[in-house]
């Protein structure tokens, strides 16, 4: 077990901290393992350290519902899932090892299963958090079938903390597959974007696909059987699927790269090939992290020109990581921002500077 997560409720002492913030008017910066410290602006304010509120609340496997403390490590949640057989679908990237859940579900940043299983915001069921008025709220429920605020729930994911402080998550699982096969394939970046299309129209066992200089990487996972057919269908050699934890984590050497990281996330029918550095498709073309010096507006008017937009992850690039928003869209996020929080003290200008 992670030696900040002593299975503690201490709920109470995050609100305290909270309502003292409101009484002095005194913005609060959330915090826990700060594996995604690098994502969005960087926060101000007074550090509020969640990882004290730790531990699973509960969690049957026959039911595929597990319900955990902001500050339970992403760790042990997997860990208690897999001794069950089950994993959490979205594949949640940790980066360094040390995210929670609270900051999984805030980041709302998911793996290379995104396209065929969902996101995060996918599988949250219901939270607890606390919100700008100082109240300590619950919304949704712990089954699949309860859609009471289910909408605020789903809310708070992506959000980097900016709505409320989550406290309490309960998220939908899965069963693990029960054959995991990865292959590799000598396709150029061309055909690659053209055959990933054409194998989404097909009843393929594929859960991954990505390409990475001159090579495709398939995962199928399922029953033996349709994974085996697969493979014999699509060809190529196996290879470990080490590679998607990796590439997930940002760990392949192509990452160590120093020029700055972009995440552009793009239509799977319109990925532009012309990009100004190196590049690692995933998603089946729909997401592109792309190593380029180029400037900000070159690469973001080519998320666009592709039907998508582009995300900085390294910090200091840009004053605004995330892709800008239109005008009408930012004035719908201050007014959520301004129900759920309207002095204005968690996390501001994380996501956005006027947020």
């Amino acid at each position: 077990m992670n030696a900040h997560c002593q299975d503690a409720d201490q709920s109470h002492l995050l609100l305290e901290q909270v309502q003292a913030a409101l009484t002095n008017a005194a913005p609060v910066q959330i915090t826990a393992g700060n594996s995604k410290h690098f994502f969005g602006r960087p926060a101000s304010g007074i550090p509020l350290d969640t990882r004290g509120h730790c531990g699973i609340v509960s969690y049957d496997p026959s039911e595929l519902v597990i319900t955990a403390r902001a500050g339970t490590p992403l760790a042990e949640i997997e860990s208690a899932l897999a001794a069950a057989g089950q994993i959490l679908p979205f594949e949640p990237p940790d980066f360094s090892g040390t995210a929670t859940i609270g900051g999984t579900v805030a980041a709302g940043l998911s793996g290379p299963r995104r396209p065929w299983a969902g996101s995060v915001r996918d599988y949250v069921l219901g939270c607890r958090v606390i919100t700008g008025q100082g109240k300590h709220l619950r919304f949704g429920g712990q089954v699949i079938k309860n859609v009471a605020g289910y909408d605020v729930s789903r809310l708070m994911s992506g959000s980097l903390g900016c709505l409320g402080l989550i406290t309490e998550v309960s998220l939908k699982v899965l069963p693990k597959p029960r054959t995991i096969l990865t292959l590799r394939l000598d396709i150029g970046r061309l055909e690659a974007l053209r055959v990933f299309p054409e194998w989404g129209r097909q009843p393929l066992p594929i859960t991954a696909a990505a390409h990475d200089e001159n090579t495709v990487l398939l995962r199928l996972e399922g029953g033996e059987g349709s994974v085996r057919d697969a493979r014999q269908k699509l060809g190529g050699q196996e290879t470990s699927s080490d590679f998607w934890a990796a590439l997930r984590d940002h760990r392949l050497p192509f990452f160590a790269d120093p020029r700055p990281l972009w995440r552009l996330s793009v239509s799977s029918h319109r990925s532009p090939l012309n990009l100004p550095g190196a590049s690692i498709v995933d998603w089946g073309g729909a997401q592109i992290w792309l190593k380029s010096s180029a400037p900000a507006d070159e690469i973001r008017q080519l998320a666009r020109t592709a039907g998508g937009h582009a995300s900085c992850f390294t910090p200091g690039i840009d004053d605004s990581p995330l892709m800008p928003l239109p005008a009408a869209l930012l004035r719908i996020h201050q007014q959520v921002k301004a129900q759920l929080d309207p002095r204005g003290i968690f996390n501001p200008g994380r996501m956005y500077a006027d947020i």
